[in-house]
């Protein structure tokens, strides 16, 4: 059993006991304004991470900025987002650029940079999820900083994150990290608008309900970067589902990680503790954390309180079918308005699936013509939402 203590304020995520391993997400509007990459700002973000590896912190950074850099160099307008070709041509040119500068940067004090681009499939397909994995774990267990990006040179709308906030919490999921910090240009989550005079920032979260929705605005207030707070709660639910801590700060101050954790300003959104094992934890934590699925079955009001008692999905409490997916394929499990509960693998084919709806276990090997599996999803490959 685990002793690391429970991060339960902004000031853990600098105690290497209680947060042995940190992701910090920097937005493209902290790396670059009109003139280009923010360098003075970055040196003293770059000392921040320093200290914190001196302290005994395993430091993973996922680094935005490379389209923004890169549509620079080329002259395109509207930051290089002004379609998918430019996007992908800004990234190609800027992520040189950013890779380089942090490696510059960290080598000024002792520090090995480790460049890793990912796509969305790489952290949704299970099999390189490990890979990841493995290759997160082997570089900071050399001492190396792992600095993350999405390979928007090669990724397209279907096949992308489509911002780094999510991809942040992903890739904590993916080196075991104990806390996600994202640097932001807004202290942190307000009970509205922050531009609205009475408008309060909320120092913890426990736990992503729809009123916390609510309060979240979907735009990013730089205009230059891919993500707004609709993103950020996003990555605090896959965070979270995984057991991990999540906090947002301000990033536009100098040396904006002291500033959240010694003065205590952001919002901290606390973890969930994991169910099971920590090898079942962790590949339900994965399955949770899923942002693309193949399909969703609409189940009764009877199965969504069968699911929520830790029961499998029987076909017999499914009311209806979604999309096109194939046994071993992760799926949603919605209940009768459309609330999701859970995500799962299907242990059959839709098309089977549809077969099967709302009739019970003794039918199915006749409606098959072959002997059914325990459940549609079985508890052991599901996990609540």
């Amino acid at each position: 059993m685990s002793t690391t203590p429970a991060i339960s304020r902004l000031a853990d995520l600098a105690d290497a006991a209680a947060c042995p391993r940190l992701v910090i997400k920097v937005g493209s509007s902290l790396l670059v304004d009109a003139g280009g990459a923010r360098r003075a700002w970055l040196t003293a973000l770059v000392g921040e991470i320093a200290a914190a590896r001196a302290r005994g912190q395993d430091i993973i950074v996922v680094s935005s900025g490379a389209i923004a850099l890169g549509a620079r160099s080329l002259g395109l307008d509207k930051g290089g987002r002004g379609s998918l070709a430019d996007a992908q041509a800004a990234a190609a040119v800027g992520q040189i650029a950013l890779s380089g500068l942090w490696a510059e940067l960290l080598a000024a004090h002792g520090l090995t940079a480790a460049q890793i681009l990912l796509t969305l499939e790489d952290l949704e397909d299970r099999s390189r999820y490990l890979h990841a994995t493995a290759t997160l774990t082997r570089l900071l267990d050399a001492g190396a900083i792992p600095v993350i990006n999405e390979n928007d040179s090669v990724a397209t709308e279907e096949i992308r994150f489509g911002d780094n906030d999510r991809l942040a919490a992903r890739v904590a999921q993916a080196a075991r990290a104990s806390a996600v910090l994202l640097l932001s240009d807004v202290d942190g989550l307000y009970d509205r608008h922050p531009a609205e005079a009475d408008a309060r920032l909320l120092p913890v979260v426990n736990g992503i309900t729809s009123e916390i929705r609510a309060m979240a605005s979907p735009v990013s207030s730089s205009g230059m970067g891919s993500g707004g707070m609709q993103s950020k709660l996003q990555a605090a639910e896959i965070a979270e589902r995984a057991g991990i801590a999540l906090a947002i700060g301000n990033g536009t101050h100098a040396q904006p990680v002291s500033r959240i954790t010694g003065q205590g300003v952001g919002t901290l959104f606390l973890p969930r503790a994991p169910r099971g094992s920590r090898k079942s934890g962790a590949r339900k934590a994965w399955l949770g954390g899923r942002l693309r699925l193949k399909g969703a079955l609409i189940v009764d009001a009877g199965a969504a309180r069968a699911l929520g008692n830790g029961s499998s999905l029987l076909a017999a409490g499914i009311t209806a079918i979604t999309g096109e997916f194939h046994r071993g394929d992760a799926i949603a499990i919605h209940d009768a308005t459309g609330q999701p509960l859970a995500h799962g693998l299907s242990e059959y084919d839709a098309t089977e699936c549809a077969v099967l709806i709302g009739r019970q276990s003794a039918e199915h090997a006749d409606l098959l013509g072959y002997a059914p599996r325990r459940a549609v999803v079985h508890r052991d490959q599901l996990v609540l939402l």
